[in-house]
């Protein structure tokens, strides 16, 4: 009897499972050092998620690297849109394998040309007596916040909310994203407002990863950071005509042990924008006030070109 509630057990804990490790970040390997990765979710942008590559590019860096080692930095950069259409090959160098550090470098491919390329290092724990680090913000608990659908289910009982953003607001709510998010900045929020070039979110990843694999932990840590990462560095200027932004590169490091699974707040802030990119750093905390990852990223933003005689959007 006690084996066969086992096995329900494991197949209930099977069903949980987050839809991230599933699917997602599953890759077929082709060959020595080549994998094939899919994309069931897909963005409105009709390109391929950023996160995405960057999580199945840390997938594979990690398929290649002996028992122990884990991911403590990626650097990547985005040279083309992903096309949806077709998957995604990882092509996967061995670049040194030294006695503590193990350096990957990936190439991700579609139509023949490289659409994203990367430098995944890896290390062997090691204690260290040397240790500092910066205090976390202080923010409400996720469990006293609304999620992002019922915040933008709200805003869209506005009667003077606009059919424009109500349109925008529906399209995001019909996304169907394997994380939760529970906005901490912020509470209330009228569409269209320019806000402080700063996010600050409770975040973990839908569904059970599990405790086994610390490296599958930190590739959904990189899928959930560039979630409305680089969008930051737009949030004083929402009242611009927005053409298009995309990222350009992105980078992680890892500190400390974390569960993607657990709730995690991701603390994000753009220092800088002009040139037509704007820079945005991360930070995401474990709940008992750990720093786990580091982020950076800078994107390109598109304005729309202004209508003769139209008032900047900085005089309004």
């Amino acid at each position: 009897m006690s084996d066969v509630k086992e096995q329900q057990e494991e197949e209930e804990e099977k069903d949980l499972r987050s839809v991230l490790v599933t699917s997602v970040l599953t890759l077929e390997k082709i060959d020595q050092g080549l994998y094939r990765g899919s994309h069931p979710w897909v963005p409105r942008s009709n390109t391929l998620f950023g996160g995405q590559i960057v999580g199945q590019a840390l997938v594979a860096a990690g398929l290649t690297v002996g028992k122990g080692l884990h991911a403590h930095s990626l650097h990547c950069y985005f040279v083309r849109p992903g096309d949806p259409r077709v998957p995604v090959l990882y092509q996967v160098d061995l670049v040194r394998d030294g006695r503590s550090f193990s350096v990957r470098s990936v190439r991700a491919v579609q139509h023949g040309l490289a659409i994203f390329v990367c430098q995944a290092s890896f290390q062997l724990d090691q204690p260290s007596p040397m240790e500092h680090q910066c205090c976390m913000p202080e923010a409400p608990l996720p469990e006293s916040l609304l999620t992002w659908a019922e915040l933008i289910d709200k805003a869209m009982r506005d009667p003077l909310l606009s059919e424009r953003h109500r349109l925008g607001l529906s399209k995001i709510l019909a996304k169907d994203v394997p994380i939760e998010i529970r906005p901490v900045l912020p509470i209330d929020y009228v569409p269209g407002t320019p806000l402080e070039p700063r996010q600050l979110f409770w975040v973990r990843a839908k569904g059970h990863i599990g405790e086994g694999d610390m490296n599958m932990h930190r590739c959904v840590a990189a899928y959930i950071s560039d979630y409305s990462f680089v969008r930051t560095a737009w949030h004083p200027h929402v009242r611009m005509p927005m053409r298009s932004m995309a990222s350009l590169d992105h980078s992680l490091w890892f500190h400390a042990p974390f569960r993607a699974d657990e709730w995690m707040l991701y603390e994000c802030e753009s220092p800088w924008a002009g040139s037509s990119r704007g820079l945005v750093l991360g930070r995401l905390w474990r709940r008992d006030g750990t720093l786990a990852v580091s982020c950076a990223q800078e994107g390109v933003f598109r304005l729309r070109q202004k209508t003769p005689g139209a008032v900047p959007a900085s005089k309004l």
